[in-house]
């Protein structure tokens, strides 16, 4: 069974999220800061969000700099970014078999905590 988290070690949230859910050596850890998204992994992680879009996090510092708010951007966009700067990644991203869990909205979370409660079970 694949059990991974694409993270930062230095995101106060995804160490919190990671603590809460009491996640431990049964998923594989990619600290993305240390360890760069392969483009195999971000094709792999837009075939079970559906977008690219869906995992790139407009919320990154680089966002409003690079004047990305102000212009209209595509798939092959979203995934040019997220593979160039880490910080595009929506984060954490937690994979659980064919299950993907993007970002660190409530409902995401509450989302996968009941996805693990029954894989548990």
């Amino acid at each position: 069974m694949e059990k991974k988290v694409y993270h930062l070690a230095n995101c106060g949230t995804c160490q919190r999220i990671i603590r809460d859910l009491g996640i431990g050596e049964e998923f594989k850890y990619q600290n993305i800061k240390q360890e760069k998204i392969t483009e195999k992994q971000v094709d792999h992680m837009k075939r079970l969000a559906g977008s690219y879009e869906a995992l790139f996090s407009r919320r990154a510092m680089k966002y409003r700099s690079l004047g990305l708010d102000k212009v209209a951007l595509d798939e092959k966009d979203y995934k040019k970014y997220i593979l160039q700067e880490y910080t595009f990644l929506k984060r954490p991203v937690f994979i659980v078999e064919e299950q993907v869990f993007v970002g660190n909205a409530k409902e995401t979370i509450e989302s996968l905590r009941a996805t693990l409660t029954e894989n548990v079970e």
